[in-house]
């Protein structure tokens, strides 16, 4: 399993920002059928690339994995345009794993995933940066792998460097930059896009102290200009504010689903009994 390396931030929104449900349709642009996600442990730890080729030419059987762990389990989801879906459940419930498959950086186990629509997964910023290449090439990178043009995000680029006050740097290569300067320009990629799918993990970064508040502004923007959005989130007010829907994962599962705020009275009556 990949290491993640959260920076805990919370977004908030005014208290009037609910969307309208009149406007929610039924054009379905996520749909998931059983599916389930698989992640294998090996005994050796060291097999490599090179071990695992000599293997396949002499017939060798490969080192059978010492355990297997299933992050989800059998999921069923449809996600409508208009929709505003927040996920709730404790830590190591399958929240961020089902984001990640939803953003495609996991393939399923088992199971369909249908995604109709260009994603904007605000989950790992910078996960396709190359520290060689300099801030203004790495934006046509990234642009690159989310489906636009050269042109395109040439385009965009003055908006993105007006964000994040990073002209001067745009042509220094990015392992100049620092830690802040590197997710500061990650971030305003990845949002100056306009997605249908905005998926976010409350876990992403958004650089020092003073870019937060921009930041925020930027993400309720985005809010709206997308057709769906799913918000992974500790942060129960900003999901009832920001969220119609609501969904709880539990070991793996999806064990609840209905309106946020009826979701979030369940999840939390069960997790105060448990606690008491």
């Amino acid at each position: 399993m990949s290491p993640s390396r959260p920076t805990k931030t919370s977004w908030f929104s005014d208290s009037d920002r609910h969307v309208d449900r009149s406007t929610v349709g039924t054009e379905a642009l996520v749909e998931l059928r059983d599916v389930s996600l698989r992640f294998l442990s090996y005994y050796d730890k060291q097999y490599s690339l090179k071990r695992a080729a000599i293997d396949l030419m002499l017939r060798r059987a490969s080192p059978a994995p010492t355990s297997e762990f299933w992050a989800l389990k059998g999921v069923d989801l449809t996600i409508n345009k208009g929709e505003r879906l927040g996920i709730v459940g404790s830590n190591g419930a399958g929240k961020s794993t089902l984001l990640r498959l939803l953003a495609r950086i996991y393939p399923p186990t088992s199971g369909r995933v249908t995604i109709r629509g260009t994603v904007a997964p605000l989950i790992e910023m910078g996960a396709g940066f190359n520290p060689e290449l300099s801030g203004t090439e790495n934006i046509r990178l990234n642009g690159a792998m989310l489906g636009y043009t050269r042109k395109q995000m040439d385009a965009k680029s003055d908006g993105i460097f007006e964000f994040t006050g990073l002209r001067e740097f745009a042509d220094l290569p990015l392992k100049y930059y620092s830690s802040g300067m590197y997710t500061r320009l990650a971030f305003a990629i990845a949002t100056e896009i306009d997605p249908e799918i905005l998926l976010i993990d409350e876990s992403l970064g958004a650089g020092d102290a003073a870019f937060v508040d921009k930041a925020k502004a930027r993400i309720l923007g985005l809010f709206d200009r997308s057709n769906v959005v799913v918000l992974v989130s500790h942060d129960m007010q900003a999901l009832r504010e920001m969220c119609t829907r609501g969904i709880r994962m539990k070991h793996g599962q999806l064990i609840d689903d209905g309106p946020i705020d009826e979701v979030i009275d369940r999840y939390l009556a069960e997790t105060t009994a448990v606690s008491a």
